[in-house]
């Protein structure tokens, strides 16, 4: 599956940018154009089991729509670890 690849991709972008501080992500988005030839509910899919394993501790993905065949990391958003314990 193609976008088991592209979810693949996505989480190593995540877990590279974010180092040791991975396990803290509780959201990621990703564009995907309308032209990019990904299936969004089926990349979602692939994230959401992705994301549940370790580094990331259960952090959940949102695909932004947009025109065109874009397809990006948006954002990553991550908690501090006094709250991510509490």
């Amino acid at each position: 599956m193609h976008e088991m690849s592209v979810a693949l991709e996505v989480c190593r972008m995540a877990e590279t940018r974010l180092g040791r501080s991975a396990e803290c992500l509780v959201a990621l988005g990703v564009t995907v154009g309308d032209d990019a030839g990904i299936e969004p509910e089926n990349l979602r899919f692939c994230l959401e089991a992705l994301l549940a394993e370790p580094p990331f501790s259960g952090a959940k993905p949102t695909i932004l729509r947009e025109r065109g065949d874009a397809l990006h990391l948006s954002y990553l958003e991550v908690t501090d670890d006094d709250r991510q314990n509490h």
